[in-house]
């Protein structure tokens, strides 16, 4: 069995040098910018950096396929798949406002063992492997203790392209704006779900996010718990493409 603790680590040092490079371009340079839909950009930036991972990913695991938001590799492996965002947050990058970040997550068959995220803006680095702690920085984090609503302070994403489920949407962001200490939209669901796992944030919902938006935050977040309450919703959220993040007492 890999050591999960050295490859994530490892990974680690591969995001902060991609992020490096990202954040060091984007401050000299604006980035040139197209479109694959509705309210859906990608950059030369998101193309580069995830050339960058696939590379490095690839000679620390050489077994392990990718599942990576802009199919720089087709390559699947047969037990180990990294799911990777080379830059979560891309319509922030384009306007150079903060946080964006890189999402890495490593999924052995159906079970994420690895996540890291790297969020540029203040040079944090989250993560966690299979069995051991949620660190940020080297330090350990963990998600807060605020036991109600009327306690938590709530994250939650924009409908950008499928508007599907507006009505339901509103409806949650009249309820939360009622009963809590308030919402935040930061842009970067990866971010949102690092603020989770360290106490930032209370909770976190998003409806149609991706595997590669959630991955690495999710299992930051709630990976290592058992709860049967957050595991129905991460069945619920892997086969939806809809997230909901939190401490465990909150509702």
């Amino acid at each position: 069995m890999p050591d999960f603790k050295q490859i994530c680590e490892s990974t680690v040092q591969i995001a902060r040098e991609t992020g490096k490079f990202v954040k060091e371009y984007r401050q000299n340079n604006k980035p040139s910018v197209k479109s694959k839909g509705r309210n859906d950009f990608v950059t030369q930036i998101d193309k580069a950096s995830e050339e960058r991972l696939v590379k490095a990913l690839g000679e620390l695991l050489p077994e392990a396929g990718f599942i990576a938001e802009e199919n720089t590799s087709d390559k699947k492996g047969e037990i180990y798949n990294w799911i990777i965002d080379p830059i979560d947050g891309t319509t922030n990058f384009i306007h150079g406002l903060y946080p964006y970040a890189i999402s890495i997550a490593l999924q052995e068959r159906d079970e994420i063992v690895a996540g890291v995220i790297y969020e540029m803006g203040l040079d944090e680095c989250f993560y966690a492997w299979k069995g051991g702690p949620a660190l940020l920085n080297g330090e350990p984090i963990h998600v807060s203790d605020n036991p109600t609503v009327a306690d938590s302070l709530i994250a939650t994403g924009f409908p950008y392209s499928n508007y599907s489920l507006n009505v339901n949407f509103m409806d949650t962001l009249d309820y939360f704006m009622k009963n809590s200490h308030g919402l935040r939209r930061l842009g970067s669901a990866a971010a949102d779900l690092a603020y989770v796992a360290c106490g930032r944030f209370d909770a976190f919902y998003e409806y149609n996010l991706k595997p590669w938006d959630v991955a690495a935050g999710a299992f930051g977040a709630t990976g290592r718990r058992k709860s049967k309450r957050l595991q129905r919703w991460k069945q619920l959220s892997v086969r939806s493409g809809n997230r909901l993040r939190k401490r465990p007492n909150v509702f």
